[in-house]
């Protein structure tokens, strides 16, 4: 197991290229399964998700190869033979679930273990199965596995999600494509990753409109050909190194995105002090006055992304005064807190709000990641704190971020990999 070690205390000026997002990378690869074409992948980041959805689509019979040089997928949709996304392969991904609405829609039945992922709170399936059911499938849960099946072919359906969720968004998306009929999503999720699925579906043929807004039509049709998309740039992984930049008092830009992506995140910085310019292909942020605090509510798309909620609870720790963030889409997603304390971080916790306070001189100690952002909020305070800061059970981070180390020691970082028994 690995293990970063971080000597804090250099400000990190430079630019760093942003990789393709994980989000968006996750769920188009599983559309894959819906055409018996080949496909072609392109901006795919380098990360442990995607050798597990690999090796998912690997264990259903479809020939994939990842050229890493370029970060290029190639999938062979032909070979399909199971139905099946066995424990020993989702258990560490949430996103897992969403072989489901693909492989209903082409092979009219799915067996999918209940999926894993980060330990931030309860994320049923509920939504996904209920909209499922609604066009023709029907589920039987047992022993840990989702079994379903759609005898008659799935339908097209009016479906209404009580909560805009991504992935169940995502997943009626790609069931419905293929459906017979029409299909209405209504209060759907708005995220880019949802527009770059609809885009990467398109480019199979698929007839979709209203991507991006609460409501989403779809006109199924009969087959589907292979895809060749690129997919889009990640906009945590870019407003992650924002952060990192601003807390070290440095200068930072991100390329190969632009701010279309990331309008609160942005917004909030700017509000705090930083001095944020763009381009059409990148984003600067640079430290000019002592940071000012914020008050951050965690909203679907298009308020402030719950996933980089840890980043700047982080950040907030060097801000003037007194910082509220309200989490309201994961009822525990602050278990990064006690380990910023360790560092000297002043928190509270009061229900679903914690209350930061800053400024506070932080020190490097031990800690423990405990989720994929987490891992990135206790990176973003160890630049900063005195001495050697060690983050444990760094897997998490290989997860979501592509080489996060090199592209810090690239910005002027001290931080290390190493390997612990």
């Amino acid at each position: 197991m690995d293990r970063l070690r971080i000597v804090g205390g250099k400000p990190l000026i430079g630019e760093v290229e942003i990789s393709g997002a994980k989000n968006a990378a996750l769920p188009i690869l599983f559309a894959s399964i819906l055409s018996s074409e080949k496909s072609v992948i392109r901006n795919i980041p380098l990360l442990a998700d995607i050798n597990t959805t690999l090796k998912v689509l690997d264990s259903l019979g479809l020939k994939t190869l990842f050229k890493l040089e370029n970060h290029t997928i190639e999938i062979d949709g032909s070979t399909l033979n199971s139905h099946e996304a066995p424990y020993e392969l989702v258990r560490t991904m949430r996103a897992s679930v969403l072989v489901l609405g693909p492989l209903l829609a082409r092979r009219k039945i799915a067996r999918v273990s209940l999926p894993g992922g980060c330990a931030i709170g309860a994320r049923p399936v509920n939504f996904h199965l209920e909209a499922l059911e609604k066009m023709g499938a029907v589920f039987n849960i047992e022993a840990g596995y989702i079994d379903g099946a759609a005898p008659n072919g799935l339908k097209g359906s009016k479906i209404e999600f009580p909560f805009p969720s991504v992935g169940a968004t995502e997943n009626i998306l790609m069931a419905s494509v293929l459906a017979e009929g029409n299909t209405r999503i209504e209060n759907a999720a708005c995220e880019p990753e949802i527009v770059d699925l609809a885009i990467a579906l398109r480019s199979m043929g698929a007839k979709i409109s209203g991507e991006g807004t609460p409501i989403i039509e779809v006109e199924g049709v009969k087959a589907l050909h292979g895809m060749n998309h690129s997919v889009a740039p990640d906009r945590i992984e870019a407003a992650t190194y924002l952060c990192a930049g601003l807390i070290t008092k440095g200068k930072v830009t991100v390329t190969g995105i632009n701010e279309n992506f990331m309008k609160s995140p942005l917004s909030l910085l700017k509000e705090s002090g930083a001095l944020i310019s763009s381009t059409a292909n990148s984003i600067t942020a640079e430290y000019v006055k002592p940071l000012l605090p914020l008050r951050i509510t965690t909203e679907p798309f298009p308020g402030f992304p719950t996933d980089m909620q840890a980043q700047f609870m982080a950040l907030l720790t060097q801000a003037n005064g007194e910082s509220v963030i309200s989490e309201t889409i994961f009822e525990n997603r602050f278990m990064h807190v006690p380990e910023l304390t360790r560092l000297g971080a002043k928190i509270d916790i009061k229900g679903n709000e914690a209350t930061v306070k800053g400024p506070v001189s932080l020190s490097g100690a031990i800690v423990m990641a405990t989720d994929l952002r987490a891992s990135a909020s206790l990176i973003i305070a160890g630049l900063i704190a005195k001495g050697e800061t060690i983050i444990r059970r760094i897997y998490h981070l290989d997860r979501g971020y592509e080489h996060i180390e090199q592209k810090l020691i690239k910005l002027g970082a001290e931080i290390y990999r190493e390997h612990e028994k």
